[in-house]
Formats: C-alpha cells, sequence, structure tokens
C-alpha cells in the first residue's frame, strides 16, 4: 500500500503533505436543465466535448426534449456511458449534455489537475472498477459509491502548477501529433501523385527536368531469382519475417531447438524484393535493407534482384500500391490463412511502370525523406507521451 504524503517530484514551494479526501468531498454533484438555448455538447473521450453542430458525426439525440438535457459548466467533470473505461471527462465548453450523463464541479480546484489523475490507470483500474456494475458495453457507474473514493488533495496553487505544467506538455503533443498527420498527408499525396494513373503514362507531379513516358514492363522482366542457400544452423539464428500491409521487415531470435525442420535456408541480402508467399495475399512483400542483411528465411520467402531497371528505394513505394497488393491477392488463390499459397509466376505477371533511373532515384529520395519526418515525430511523440507519463506518475501521490 502506498503511503507515501508527498509526491516524488514537486515544484518549489511546496511543501505541506496531500491529503486524501473522498471524490464527494472535493467535487459536488449538480444537475441544471431547462437551457436549451445553449448548444448541444457530445462527449470526445480523451477529448472533452464538442459542439455536435460542429461535428462530422450523425449521431440521433432527442431535440424535441433539449429542457430535459443537463448544463454543464466549462472546466466541469462528465461521468458518462464510457467511463467505466475511459475515466471522467472533462467539459471542454459550456454547453448542454444528455441527462443520462452525470456532472459535477469542485471550488477552488484545477481542472487540467484532476483531468490527468481522472482519466489515470490507477483511478480506472483501481479505485474506479470496484464501483462498476454489468456487463460488457451495458456496464455501468455506481456514482454514489464512486463519490466515496479517496482521490488526492493539495493546495489550489499546487494544483494550478501542476495543472498548467499538464497543460503544456499536451500541447507540445497535440502540436507533433498535428505534424504528423500533415506529414502522413503530404505522403499520401506523393504516392498518388508520384505515379501514373491507371491508363497513363506519365504521372500528375514530375520533377524538373523530366519528360517523356515511362516504360512499362512486366515484372518478371525487372528481376532475377536470388538464392543464397545455408544450412539450418542448430546454435540459434535470427530469422526474418514481413509484417502484413506491406508494414517492412521485422527480426526475431530463434533459440537453439526450436530451429525450423529444414536442412537448408537462405540467407537474406540487401536491396532485394522479398515475398512470404503465405500471407502474400495480406500484402506480406518488402525490399530488404542494410539491417535485414544475413538474416535467415524459408524457402517460403523467395528474393529477387532487380535488374538494372530499377532502383530499390522506387520499387520501394511501388509495391505499396494497392494494385500491387490486389494482384498479390488474385495470385494467391485458395482458403483462408495457411491455404492461401502465393503463385509466384502470376506475382511477377504483374505490369510495373517505371521511369529512368535518375528519376526513380529523385521519386525514391523525396519519399524516403519524408519517411524519415514520419520516423522522427514518430519517436519525438512517444517520447513526449513517455515523459507525461513518467511526471504523472511522480507529480501525484
Amino acid at each position: 500500500m502506498n503511503n507515501r504524503k508527498t509526491p516524488s517530484i514537486r515544484f518549489k514551494g511546496f511543501t505541506d503533505d496531500w491529503e486524501q479526501r473522498k471524490l464527494g468531498k472535493v467535487f459536488e454533484e449538480y444537475s441544471e436543465k431547462n437551457h436549451e438555448d445553449l448548444p448541444t455538447l457530445m462527449i470526445i473521450q480523451g477529448g472533452g466535448t464538442i459542439r455536435r453542430d460542429e461535428s462530422d458525426r450523425s449521431l440521433l439525440y432527442d431535440k424535441a426534449n433539449l429542457a430535459n438535457y443537463k448544463m454543464v459548466n466549462e472546466g466541469d467533470f462528465i461521468v458518462h456511458l464510457r467511463s467505466f473505461e475511459g475515466g471522467l471527462e472533462m467539459a471542454t465548453n459550456t454547453g448542454i449534455i444528455s441527462p443520462a450523463y452525470h456532472t459535477f464541479h469542485g471550488e477552488n480546484t484545477d481542472s487540467r489537475f484532476y483531468y490527468s489523475y481522472f482519466r489515470s490507470k490507477k483511478f480506472i483500474d483501481i479505485d474506479l472498477t470496484p464501483h462498476v456494475y454489468g456487463i460488457r458495453d451495458g456496464r455501468s457507474i455506481d456514482i454514489e459509491g464512486m463519490k466515496t473514493v479517496k482521490i488526492p488533495f493539495t493546495s489550489y496553487e499546487e494544483q494550478k502548477a501542476i495543472g498548467m505544467f499538464i497543460k503544456h506538455l499536451d500541447h507540445l503533443i497535440t502540436l507533433h501529433q498535428r505534424k504528423l498527420e500533415k506529414l502522413k498527408i503530404v505522403k499520401k499525396a506523393m504516392l498518388e501523385n508520384c505515379f501514373p494513373k491507371n491508363g497513363e503514362k506519365v504521372p500528375k507531379f514530375r520533377f524538373s527536368g523530366f519528360t517523356g513516358d515511362w516504360e512499362q514492363r512486366k515484372l518478371s522482366e525487372l528481376v532475377a531469382k536470388y538464392e543464397d542457400p545455408v544450412e539450418t544452423p542448430h546454435g540459434g539464428y535470427i530469422r526474418l519475417g514481413i509484417r502484413s500491409h506491406a508494414k517492412g521487415t521485422f527480426h526475431e531470435y530463434v533459440e537453439p531447438g526450436h530451429e525450423l525442420e529444414t536442412a537448408k535456408m537462405h540467407r537474406v541480402a540487401t536491396n532485394k524484393l522479398i515475398f512470404n508467399i503465405t500471407f502474400a495475399w495480406e500484402h506480406a512483400v518488402a525490399i530488404a535493407n542494410e539491417n535485414d542483411a544475413g538474416k535467415l528465411v524459408s524457402h517460403r520467402f523467395p528474393q529477387f534482384t532487380l535488374l538494372e531497371s530499377l532502383r530499390p528505394e522506387f520499387l520501394k513505394y511501388v509495391i505499396l500500391d494497392e494494385g500491387f497488393h490486389h494482384n498479390l491477392y488474385l495470385a494467391s488463390p485458395g482458403g483462408a490463412g495457411r491455404n492461401r499459397v502465393l503463385k509466384i509466376e502470376e506475382a511477377l505477371d504483374y505490369p510495373i511502370y517505371y521511369p529512368s533511373l535518375e528519376e526513380q532515384h529523385k521519386i525514391g529520395g523525396l519519399l524516403n525523406k519524408l519517411n524519415d519526418l514520419i520516423t522522427l515525430h514518430q519517436r519525438k511523440l512517444e517520447k513526449l507521451k513517455i515523459i507525461k507519463k513518467s511526471f504523472l506518475e511522480k507529480m501525484f501521490v
């Protein structure tokens, strides 16, 4: 049991012990109706509230009974229909909400401080769960029981300091999330416009200095089978796998005694086109990178060398196309799962449009830079979320 009365990390100037008070003593439930002049709000779990007339969601609600809807003030808390799994929600604007919800207001409390706590794993899984009844999506919260839950309480000034710090972190997280979303939109647009559409011979977007139609040939004319067989190691080895949905490769250590029951395996080489014939129908295909070199695969992962007309950084994005995936699906007849084995000859029958090697390099380079930026922002975003989680664990009792 945690008997600490002060958090591990505190802002300078705060030294008093924290208290544990019942939720119902810190926050008072209220139910004000007959405010149909206020905007009708809907809950966004983890995102506050939003006006229904500004939402793109078309959820039905009782427009004829708005007088019975409950008013909620900005900064107050709402127990909604999914609070049993997502915690309490904070109103981000003033309006009216479903009469099925419960509203709470706290005097001399900082909403941002308590919002983080009411959405914490500790509050939901430990404090709130004993007061949840029902099964599955029919679960509800015993409000009177919830009011007896003990929550941390400190001075309003310290609450506000912690709340402002959390708000700053949330702002940084939001900024990186928006940058990430914009980069993904740019990448999607570039993938759509850097390659010819069906029936066309040139893309919509083209780098300066490149003209003329792209060539078209079957993939089988642009690649050659590659094999580098080795005896199956018996002292452990690293195998390569391919993620479905063209999500790249992964590595897995195979411990001694768990080797495949096959005499031979195959070494992977950089820049090879590689399929997983068992799950090609799920778009399990990749271009091997430098980190993949030397890893081992079974005969179910055929590799192909790109001939001089194709560059790997270009083909890497060609295979992302939904048309390429559809071809793999059609070339994998049979039932579901492992029974759908790719017919490699049919897969390689796919027609590829390609420009000069120089233009391929330009296209691949641009898309690689976008990928690197996306990865960078994803890592920054993940790091900020980890930092926030760590601070929340240490700034609360």
